[in-house]
Parts: structure tokens; sequence; C-alpha cells
């Protein structure tokens, strides 16, 4: 968090942390742009659906997750849940278990952390615990990586 670094830099780190401490097979980073959530950083290999993948902020799970400014842990059958919205490009969408924090600057939601496992899975209280700290503490290092993006693109 101290480092000097690029926002793919800072998504990268985040989502690599988030995979190996969780041990989830996968972990997503939605940033807000003009109102809706975009796919920023995936973990997995594939990166083709990053900026292509986006939700208004009253759809799916993930746009509950910055809507309401809580903590959503399903433990089986995400998929069912009647808030899920389905997008056929992420094979995710099949996965059992989610988990999912919003990402708070300054009292905003800028973004929303996603985890998921293919197989159920009860998530701990430490689970929710570190991924929900890690929503608030990461805020402003989001903001200020993509103000720097925009500043060094003009």
């Amino acid at each position: 968090m101290t480092r000097d670094m690029s926002l793919d830099g800072v998504l990268n780190e985040i989502v690599s942390l988030v995979k190996d401490f969780l041990e989830c097979d996968s972990c997503l980073v939605y940033l807000v742009e003009e109102h809706e959530l975009v796919l920023f950083a995936s973990s997995e290999q594939n990166r083709a659906n990053l900026g292509r993948v986006r939700l208004r902020l009253n759809e799916g799970l993930t746009g509950w997750v910055a809507r309401e400014r809580r903590l959503l842990a399903i433990s089986r059958e995400a998929y069912n849940d009647s808030r899920f919205k389905y997008f056929k490009d992420l094979p995710q969408d099949t996965f059992e278990a989610f988990l999912s924090v919003p990402i708070i600057s300054q009292n905003k939601v800028v973004g929303v952390i996603n985890v998921q496992h293919r197989e159920a899975r009860i998530h701990s209280g430490g689970d929710m615990e570190m991924l929900s700290t890690l929503g608030e503490q990461i805020g402003c290092l989001l903001v200020l990586s993509k103000q720097r993006e925009r500043v060094s693109v003009s």
C-alpha cells in the first residue's frame, strides 16, 4: 500500500493477496465508473472480460453489495439467489459459494470485491472480517491510483 504502483498493479496485488489468503477459486474486483460497476481485475488468467463486464448498481449480487454497503456471504448455490445476474462469459457464475464486500473511500462505495469457490463453503468469521477490513482499507488507495492513471494519460 505504500509503493507507487499503477492501478493495474494495485488491483493485481489485491486479487493475488485475497486469492492466497482465502484459498478461493476466484477473486474479482469491480470499480464504480459513471454509476456502473465495471470488472477491473480478476484472478483468472483470461483477462478478456476486464472492462467489458458492467452492471448497474441495482443489478446482481455485486450491485446489491454496492447499493446496500454490506457484506454478502452465500455458502451454496449463489447462482440461485433471486438477486443473482448471470453473465455467460464469466465461468465464476457457476460457482457455489460467494463472499462479497464493498470497497469504501471517504464514506462512498468505489467498488466491490467478490470471492468465489467452486464448491459449497461456509465462510468463517475470519474470512469475512479480513475481506471487510481490506475493502475499508484499500478504497483510498484505489481512488488515488485511478486518479494518477487519468493524470498520466492526459
